[in-house]
């Protein structure tokens, strides 16, 4: 993913979770995803899918069972 498209992503995040503290870390192994985090906590990943020619972008989340407690 490109700047300006990380920058649009992370308006959007930060519009619809108002008052978090969203950031977007690129990731050194690859180019279409991005690291989401809050409060400086990884969260989960985004990741661009453009194969059927349209846009769209995939969260995946993972939460463990340890931090439920």
């Amino acid at each position: 993913m490109h700047s300006e498209e990380i920058k649009k992503i992370k308006t959007f995040l930060n519009a619809k979770f108002s008052g978090a503290n969203i950031e977007l870390k690129t990731r050194e192994e690859t180019t279409d995803s991005v690291e989401v985090l809050v409060d400086d906590e990884t969260l989960g990943i985004i990741f661009k899918d453009d194969e059927d020619g349209d846009v769209c972008y995939h969260v995946q989340m993972t939460i463990l069972s340890e931090d439920l407690n």
